[in-house]
């Protein structure tokens, strides 16, 4: 009789497999969450490709946060932004709003801006920061309102320098309690900028802070002081956010107010722009408006 060979049968085969791969599944479990527990998905968009219900378990059962270490800088700012914004502003019996124009030469709107302003005399205040020269002006509320300017390059931190310079001349008048800046043209940004963010601005500026908005603001004297108080957070913008650093296009206008008061008072400021803009066109710039399209109805849904 010869050798017979016997082969399993596929049953038994199958009996074979299944612990192995319970024994697979659960190393590969049991692996995930050792690297979770050591290696911990602190970035809130990593956590919730889940669910937000297993991202809150998965939060309480990961290890906490390490306590950052300040640095003396970081400390001495964070005392004096706390202190200012803890401070009684004495109020002013006459205030006034500061109308900051940062501008080239001319204001092409200066005639308009006349007629806004009638009427309201010892209610505001205007100065002017002309880069090119000192403008002829028309209108009387403009009329020896220039302050010491210097060149401006779009993109470049001389930009925050002259918004800077023209809160310092406002400020002088303790009457000013609110301050608007404002230009003869304007073009608001558009939705991308998240991706501009440069590791150098570490450890004083960490991404999660970091935030885009309009170059052009309204604000009160509180936060107007904070910024001439700033030095530390105004250098990291300075050094490290400039049109082609490190391959990315950050421009300080539109990065360094924004980021810096979510930093330091997110409840204080608001998700809004004082200019309106239209990007629905998605195009690289927002939709220009001809003369035959300025009406007033336009105006209305404009300010409704």
């Amino acid at each position: 009789m010869k050798d017979m060979e016997i082969f399993p049968s596929p049953r038994q085969h199958g009996r074979l497999k299944k612990p192995t791969w319970i024994i697979i599944l659960v190393s590969l479990v049991s692996l995930f969450l050792v690297c979770t527990y050591v290696y911990p998905p602190y970035s809130s968009s990593a956590c919730y490709v889940f669910s937000s219900n297993g991202c809150k378990a998965l939060q309480s059962w990961l290890p906490p946060l390490p306590a950052i270490e300040l640095t003396d800088e970081e400390i001495a700012s964070r005392v004096v932004i706390r202190d200012i914004l803890n401070m009684a502003f004495n109020t002013s019996t006459s205030p006034k709003v500061a109308f900051l124009f940062l501008t080239p030469g001319a204001l092409p709107f200066e005639k308009l801006w006349d007629k806004f302003f009638q009427g309201n005399e010892g209610r505001f205040s205007t100065y002017v920061h002309a880069s090119k020269g000192k403008p002829v002006h028309l209108s009387r509320y403009f009329l020896n309102r220039e302050i010491r300017s210097d060149k401006e390059i779009w993109g470049k931190i001389s930009m925050v320098d002259a918004e800077r310079r023209l809160l310092a001349n406002a400020l002088k008048d303790p009457d000013n309690q609110h301050f608007v800046l404002l230009s003869d043209s304007f073009e608001d940004p558009g939705p991308h900028g998240n991706g501009r963010y440069s590791k150098h601005m570490l450890p004083e500026v960490a991404k999660k802070y970091f935030r885009k908005g309009a170059q052009w603001f309204t604000m009160k004297r509180q936060h107007a002081v904070i910024i001439m108080a700033d030095s530390l957070y105004y250098t990291k913008f300075r050094d490290y956010c400039q049109p082609g650093m490190d391959g990315l296009n950050c421009y300080s206008d539109e990065h360094y107010l924004p980021t810096f008061f979510y930093m330091f008072d997110p409840a204080g400021i608001s998700n809004w722009s004082v200019t309106h803009v239209d990007w629905s066109e998605m195009k690289w710039h927002p939709k220009s408006y001809r003369a035959q399209e300025v009406t007033f109805e336009l105006i209305r849904n404009i300010t409704v």
